[in-house]
């Protein structure tokens, strides 16, 4: 799942959900993987490309919370079924935190993928 945010509509509104719910944010896919196919949930590398570029580069087991405990902390308020999915978050090195920024412009190509289970590729619109 790719997770954008228009960071400029995110700070005005001073709130993170205006800045992730456009039209076309968050793709997801092209692939869902059952516990069977992944056995090591807490060790998988996560990264994202930009235009070519590594920008974010990652793994599961840096994450501040296991993924089995955000399961378990999540069902306690919401009822999970299956094919719900939980966004996690982003490993370090977003383009919006870099000195100089590095943003999405149209025509760009993003990359993300996580490595034995899939990638995809998105051109900003």
């Amino acid at each position: 799942m790719n997770d954008i945010t228009e960071r400029v509509v995110q700070k005005t509104n001073g709130q993170w959900f205006r800045g992730k719910g456009f039209d076309m944010f968050c793709p997801m896919g092209p692939f869902l993987v059952t516990p069977d196919e992944v056995t090591e949930v807490n060790s998988l590398r996560v990264w994202q490309k930009h235009n070519g570029k590594i920008l974010q580069d990652g793994n599961t087991q840096d994450m501040m919370f296991n993924i089995p405990f955000l399961i378990e902390r999540v069902s306690q308020g919401i009822t999970l079924y299956p094919g719900d999915v939980i966004s996690t978050g982003t490993p370090c090195g977003i383009g919006s935190a870099r000195d100089p920024q590095i943003l999405m412009m149209a025509g760009d190509i993003v990359e993300i993928g996580v490595d034995g289970v899939g990638e995809q590729c998105c051109k900003v619109r």
